[in-house]
C-alpha cells in the first residue's frame, strides 16, 4: 500500500481542551521512548521531532477521555510499539506497514486480514463482492480520509489499547454505522461508542448457545477432515483462488477440484448439522446457519494458518500461491 502522510498537527480534540505541558522529566522520558521504539523497530525510521509532535497529537486525543490524566500516566499506559508502528504508517514507512499487515490478534496465529475477514463474513453473509469490499475500503481509510472533514482512521489512534484489537474494534463499529443508516456517508464513529465488539447474534432464544455449540462442532470437523482437505478448504477460503487455479497449482483435472470442494462442502454441513441437530436444533435454515457462520471458524483456525497451509504444501512439493490472503 502506498502510504500518504498525515501531518503531526491534525487534531480530533475540542480546541478548548487544554492538557497539560510535559515537564523536563517527561520529555527526558520522552527521548527514551523514541530510543526504545528505534530498538524495537529499527526498520521504521521517523525523525525525532516528528515523534515527539505525534505524541504530543495522541496525548490530546486521549485527554478529553480520561480528564485531569498526567504525561507520566499517559506514558505509562502507552502501548509504545503499537503506537509507533501507527505513527510509522501515517509518516509513510513501509516497513511500519509490513508489521500491520503481519500482525497477529486473537488467536495465537490469526493475522490482522484474516480477523477482518472474519467479521465481514458476518455483517455481509454469503455476499463475498461486499466481504471483499468491506476489508479492502477499510485498509484505503487507515491513511485516506473518509470525507475532507474528518480524519484517517490511524490518525484517531490514542495508544492506550492494543492497536490490532482496536482496529478490529473500529472495523466491525463503522461497518454496523453503514448498515444501520443504509445510505449516504457517515463520519467514522467513536471507537468507544457501545456496540459490543463480538455480539452474539439475536434470535428468538438460544442464540449464543447455538453460536457456541456450532463452533465446538465446525472444530471437530476441521480435525477430523485429512490434510489433502485442508490444502484445498485453505487454498479455496484463505487464498480466494478458483478451482481451475488450484487444479493448476496441484496438477489436478478441474473436474476432480469441482467434485473434491461439493463433497467437502456436503461433508461439513451432515457433520456440523447432524451435531446441531443432536443438540435440539428444530428450527428452520440449518444449511445457511452453517454456511454463514463457517467463515469466521475456518478464517480464526490454527489449521488452517499460511503457515501451517506453507507446510502442507510444502509437503507435497509445492509452494503457497504470490498473492494476497482473503480479505
Amino acid at each position: 500500500m502506498t502510504a500518504a502522510k498525515v501531518r503531526p498537527e491534525l487534531r480530533v480534540t475540542d480546541p478548548s481542551s487544554q492538557p497539560p505541558a510535559a515537564t523536563l522529566a517527561d520529555r527526558a522520558r520522552i527521548g527514551v521512548l523514541y530510543h526504545f521504539c528505534r530498538l524495537q523497530l529499527p526498520g521504521v525510521r521517523v525523525p525525532e521531532a516528528a515523534f515527539r509532535a505525534h505524541l504530543d497529537r495522541t496525548f490530546r486525543i486521549f485527554f478529553p477521555k480520561s480528564p485531569g490524566v498526567t504525561w507520566a500516566s499517559y506514558l505509562e499506559g502507552l502501548y509504545a510499539v503499537d503506537w509507533a508502528v501507527c505513527v510509522g504508517c501515517l509518516e509513510g514507512s513501509n516497513s511500519a506497514w509490513e508489521v500491520l499487515f503481519n500482525a497477529r490478534t486473537g488467536r495465537s496465529d490469526c493475522l490482522l486480514v484474516d480477523a477482518f475477514r472474519a467479521r465481514a463474513t458476518r455483517l455481509y453473509p454469503r455476499d463475498e463482492e461486499k466481504q471483499d469490499t468491506a476489508v479492502t475500503e477499510f485498509w484505503s481509510n487507515l491513511i485516506a480520509p473518509e470525507t475532507e472533514d474528518s480524519l484517517p482512521i490511524l490518525a484517531r489512534y490514542d495508544g492506550q489499547r492494543p492497536l490490532a484489537p482496536w482496529l478490529i474494534r473500529v472495523f466491525q463499529n463503522w461497518h454496523l454505522s453503514k448498515l444501520r443508516h443504509h445510505s449516504g456517508v457517515i463520519s467514522l464513529p467513536d471507537d468507544d461508542i457501545a456496540i459490543p465488539f463480538d455480539a452474539a447474534p439475536k434470535a428468538d432464544c438460544g442464540a449464543t448457545r447455538w453460536h457456541e455449540t456450532f463452533v465446538l462442532a465446525a472444530r471437530d470437523w476441521l480435525g477430523g477432515i485429512d490434510d489433502d482437505e485442508r490444502v484445498l478448504l485453505g487454498l479455496r477460503w484463505r487464498y480466494r483462488m478458483s478451482q481451475r487455479e488450484v487444479a493448476g497449482l496441484l496438477g489436478l483435472h478441474e473436474g476432480s477440484i469441482s467434485r473434491r470442494t461439493d463433497k467437502l462442502r456436503q461433508k461439513a454441513l451432515d457433520a456440523i448439522g447432524q451435531r446441531l441437530v443432536g443438540e435440539g436444533w428444530t428450527g428452520d435454515g440449518l444449511e445457511g446457519f452453517v454456511l454463514t457462520e463457517l467463515g469466521a471458524v475456518l478464517t480464526d483456525d490454527p489449521r488452517l494458518s499460511a503457515d501451517q497451509l506453507g507446510r502442507l504444501l510444502a509437503a507435497k512439493g509445492k509452494t503457497l500461491p504470490g498473492r494476497t490472503e482473503a480479505g
